[in-house]
């Protein structure tokens, strides 16, 4: 049997045939990404996927965009409950997003679009996404992004988090940052994710040690907005798989222990046609660029359980700390909440509030509602922050998820940029992530409680 190799990873749809007629191809992962960023879906047999699946689609049960972290049937969701009688959603495939996965054998993946009822499902993931780029090409415009995001690298299996925190090992025990010496585990793991990850046609950009112990530090290069989402899902996936068979468990909470914090930083320019409209034409940031951060700092104060959506997301905001605790901007400042970074045409805005748990499509898609915001009012952001951004008199990064929920809950510009359908089906969300942690979401350190329910699947 011929290995199969394709050009870049990905697949047509008669491409896709034609591996699987040769036998190259005998499995097919239909994916849909759920609240929490994670891949759901089924295992097709390939003969039976392209011959009635890849055409016409499937049916899957709303509840996977209705459930928490650990998949349990929840009441106050809109989209599927009891009362509805857990109806499914139909999947039809992307064909853009057909890719082999080298870490699975014989194994492709399909992105998928939800519909319910014939029309598309309005808090799918990938769906707000794609409505925010789609608002944004009325106004003429479109998004690149590039995608920087840390994990924690931990010895042994995902199983340790059962005793919570008093189980857990970093791979290395002292802070490595920018090392180029890096041990034989972290080696082999980076290598092995690199070469997966080219095989699926998402080369990384880089990859590097991080200040906490065990922590990596990975970039992507700058590609198409929802493109960078799906590959980053995937990421995630072969990350995980890969770590499992080295004996390692990759981690992607956002504060994994104290002091140890890791971010999803979104890196995002706009772009009109081919040429770039963050930058004016000496190399400054333009008046769309004032306007596009602008919008950030007024409606992302709102709009927080999209990019910050757990108890845990909360603990990053500390000073000095390279989170920001405060909704600030800056130029090639890493102290601030929107960093103006690049040159030349190159410049363009680095939004530094996410952490790695969130969910790419989410945290990218609150940020384009809020610079469609500040283009359509031609909003002006305060004076850049210089030095120092912690303790700036500039409106703080909420304290907690309840504080976060409740504006959300509440803000009347979180409703109209995303829709009520929207906000109440995400706010519900947060509060469930309340709800299932008590007393410890209230806890001053990283608890047990957060370890447990977040570690693996963060």
């Amino acid at each position: 049997m011929d290995a199969l190799t394709p050009s870049n990873g990905r697949l047509t749809p008669d491409e896709l045939r034609e591996e699987v007629r040769r036998g190259r191809i005998d499995t097919v992962a239909l994916a849909l990404v759920d609240m929490q960023g994670r891949l759901k879906g089924k295992r097709y047999d390939a003969g039976h996927f392209v011959e009635k699946v890849v055409d016409g689609g499937s049916d899957l049960c709303a509840y996977a965009l209705a459930t928490d972290v650990d998949m349990r049937p929840l009441p106050g969701y809109a989209l599927s409950s009891w009362d509805t009688g857990y109806g499914d959603l139909h999947l039809t495939p992307d064909p853009e997003t057909v890719r082999v996965l080298p870490w699975w054998p014989g194994t492709a993946l399909v992105h998928t679009n939800a519909t319910l009822d014939g029309r598309p499902v309005a808090v799918a993931p990938r769906e707000l996404l794609r409505r925010e780029l789609g608002l944004l090409a009325e106004r003429g415009l479109s998004a690149r992004t590039g995608l920087e995001t840390e994990f924690v690298l931990y010895e042994g299996s995902y199983e340790l988090a059962a005793a919570g925190r008093a189980g857990l090992r970093p791979v290395t025990g002292r802070n490595r940052d920018l090392s180029l010496d890096h041990d034989d585990r972290t080696d082999t793991f980076l290598r092995a994710l690199g070469s997966a990850m080219r095989g699926a046609g998402l080369p990384l950009e880089a990859a590097k040690t991080e200040a906490g112990p065990g922590q990596v530090e990975i970039t992507f290069p700058y590609g198409e907005a929802l493109t960078a989402c799906d590959g980053h899902v995937l990421f995630k996936h072969a990350a995980r798989h890969l770590g499992t068979r080295a004996g390692l468990a990759p981690s992607f909470m956002a504060v994994p222990a104290p002091g140890v914090g890791s971010g999803l930083h979104l890196h995002l320019s706009l772009w009109a046609g081919d040429e770039p409209v963050v930058p004016d034409a000496g190399g400054g940031l333009s008046a769309t660029g004032r306007h596009a951060v602008a919008g950030l700092l007024t409606a992302l104060p709102e709009l927080a359980p999209l990019y910050a959506p757990n108890v845990n997301s909360y603990r990053r905001y500390v000073p000095e700390s390279f989170a920001p605790t405060a909704f600030t901007w800056g130029h090639d400042n890493r102290t601030c909440a929107v960093r103006v970074v690049g040159r030349g045409k190159g410049l363009h805005l680095e939004i530094r509030l996410p952490g790695a748990d969130a969910n790419p499509y989410l945290a990218l898609a609150a940020a384009l509602a809020a610079i469609r915001h500040g283009l359509d009012h031609t909003l002006e952001p305060p004076p850049a922050v210089t030095g120092s951004a912690y303790g700036q008199d500039a409106p703080p990064v909420p304290a907690g998820l309840a504080e976060a929920v409740a504006r959300f809950r509440a803000g009347a510009l979180a409703r109209k940029l995303l829709t009520d359908e929207v906000v109440d089906h995400y706010a519900r969300a947060a509060e469930v992530e309340l709800e299932a942690l008590g007393a410890a979401a209230e806890a001053d350190e990283v608890t047990d409680d957060e370890v447990r329910r977040w570690w693996e699947y963060a």
